[in-house]
């Protein structure tokens, strides 16, 4: 294949232009980073969907740039990724400040509903707010970055919780608080298991006069590079209007942005 054929551009599937030469190496990397052991060209070739004199420039190109590295074994020579990835993400994560990331989509959530909209992280058995967006309005809700609450009394909490893994998730079925609103329910371990299986299922969490009176909040997961969630973005209104009457609409509107958000940290998160 000719050089020109390798940067040709062809429409992708939202009608704007894509670059194959770019995708192409794309995916010979990826290939690389998810192959087990070191690939043969053939094999790379094979596993990338790639022609073989294609793969072969894009692989001898990535060495060049210190991307990959090639070890001969008689007349084989087999493909491997370095750690040159890992430094180029390392200095992107440092550069990264997750409420950057989040607040264009918090705003997009807080415009659509007319309600705050949150992004909170754990720390121990409580859930802190580190950013938040709200719309203007005579109603004001009492959240603001820094609040702190106990995870499993709200939304943002149980989102994150029900995605850790059991011995990240075990230490906090120790310090379960009782809330103070109408519907708040006994301290049961087992009660809130069952909870964040469900969650888990449908991808959301739920808070409704749990910790507060007429208080209700909806909460979707984030997740980083390593698919660990680290994250929750959440929406509060008043449990009236927000769990009865524009549930659907705030449930798609939070995992949409908690998608994106993930998509932003390094997930690969795909949109619901």
């Amino acid at each position: 294949m000719t050089t020109q054929s390798l940067d040709t551009d062809e429409p992708g599937l939202d009608g704007r232009p894509r670059s194959v030469s770019t995708d192409r190496t794309l995916t010979v990397l990826e290939t690389l980073v998810e192959s087990a052991a070191p690939l043969t060209l053939t094999s790379l070739a094979q596993a990338a969907g790639i022609p073989l004199a294609t793969c072969a420039a894009i692989a001898q190109t990535l060495e060049q740039r210190g991307y990959a590295a090639r070890q001969v074994v008689g007349r084989s020579h087999f493909w491997r990724p370095t750690l040159r990835l890992s430094a180029l993400s390392a200095r992107l994560l440092r550069a990264i400040n997750p409420s950057d990331v989040a607040r264009p989509h918090l705003d997009v959530v807080a415009d659509q509903l007319g309600m705050p909209t949150h992004l909170g992280v754990l720390d121990g058995a409580t859930v802190v707010y580190v950013a938040k967006s709200a719309p203007p309005g005579f109603i004001q809700f009492d959240t603001y970055p820094g609040k702190i609450s106990p995870f499993n009394l709200t939304a943002l909490g149980k989102a994150i919780a029900a995605f850790l893994p059991p011995d990240e998730l075990a230490p906090l079925l120790e310090h379960l608080a009782t809330g103070t609103g109408p519907k708040a329910r006994r301290r049961e371990v087992s009660a809130l298991k069952a909870d964040l299986a469900e969650i888990r299922e449908r991808g959301y969490a739920m808070e409704d006069q749990e910790e507060l009176a007429d208080i209700g909040c909806v909460a979707a997961p984030v997740f980083d590079a390593d698919e660990r969630v680290v994250y929750a973005i959440g929406v509060t209104g008043f449990s009236r209007e927000l769990l009865d009457v524009r549930f659907d609409e705030a449930v798609t509107a939070v995992r949409r942005a908690a998608a994106r958000i993930s998509r932003g940290l390094g997930s690969a998160t795909q949109l619901s």
